[in-house]
């Protein structure tokens, strides 16, 4: 009786453990599932706006796909606005932003993980310090220096200022993952006659994948998004990029909710390409690269 009664007790821990166990995944899938959801929604209520027809724009109605709806506001961007030549700058701007911001902030990332010098600890303060001080702060700096070099409304110009205010951030991802990296590596290929530069370039970056694809997606969305910067930098109108050229759908007495809309969306399919892309790398980068031993 004995031994059945702790079976049965047993058995009755187990059920009600597998119960909580499964209340408790009930409950993180529908928080996950809200989040999500609030996620989504508002890009659904923009597809609503960007498919009405012009004379439903304003509706109040809330159905997802409205009554009528038209491809027309689509065609519009690319037919009655300079949106591809918007895309185009965008594009190279940030491609270009990325690539030297990561090329950039990968050696300095190495010279302070691996070399010692006076001010070393120092510099990164510094450098995470520039992150906490306002974007409107370092505009007049970045303009006057922009402008000294006589890069105002040019691609280079834009791609300097970008690469400046993403470097301090990408220098302590690279940092911190070159960190978890063991030494006896570079450590090896120095004894069989590799240069350090070599070391680097054919041991730790090979390693450091995911890092630099969370380096080139932060540089990539800073500068695909940025407009402030832009704003003050570009002065041609085919020399806009894409943040410029939505704000003039943006007129006096009246904005043209429909082109906003389809325009905001068709300008989210380069990041999310670039995202889904090196979404296999982010997870590996984002743990390994705040773990030091």
């Amino acid at each position: 009786m004995t031994e059945s009664g702790a079976s049965l007790e047993s058995l009755r821990a187990l059920r009600l453990h597998r119960r909580r166990e499964a209340l408790k995944t009930a409950l993180i899938h529908g928080a996950l599932i809200l989040a999500c959801a609030a996620c989504v929604y508002p890009l659904l209520r923009i597809l609503a706006v960007s498919l009405r027809p012009g004379d439903r724009i304003i509706s109040t109605d809330l159905a997802l796909i409205p009554q009528g709806a038209t491809w027309a506001s689509y065609v519009k961007v690319f037919t009655e606005t300079n949106f591809l030549f918007w895309l185009w700058n965008s594009l190279v701007i940030t491609v270009a932003t990325s690539v030297a911001g990561v090329a950039l902030a990968s050696t300095a990332a190495y010279a302070f993980s691996r070399f010692k010098f006076p001010g070393a600890k120092l510099g990164l303060s510094l450098l995470l310090g520039t992150q906490m001080l306002p974007a409107g702060m370092l505009l007049l700096p970045l303009f006057l220096m922009i402008m000294r070099l006589r890069l105002m409304n040019t691609y280079l110009g834009m791609v300097i200022a970008y690469s400046v205010s993403s470097l301090p951030f990408s220098i302590w991802i690279l940092k911190g993952y070159y960190d978890t990296i063991p030494r006896s590596l570079e450590e090896a290929a120095l004894v069989d006659g590799t240069s350090v530069f070599g070391a680097f370039y054919r041991i730790v970056l090979p390693l450091s994948t995911p890092a630099l694809a969370i380096a080139f997606l932060f540089n990539f969305t800073q500068a695909w998004n940025e407009y402030l910067v832009a704003r003050v930098i570009l002065t041609d109108s085919f020399k806009y990029t894409w943040t410029l050229g939505l704000f003039d759908l943006q007129g006096q007495y009246l904005t043209q909710w429909g082109m906003f809309a389809a325009a905001s969306l068709l300008v989210t399919i380069p990041v999310m390409g670039v995202f889904l892309y090196s979404s296999k790398w982010l997870l590996t980068g984002m743990t390994l690269g705040g773990v030091k031993g």
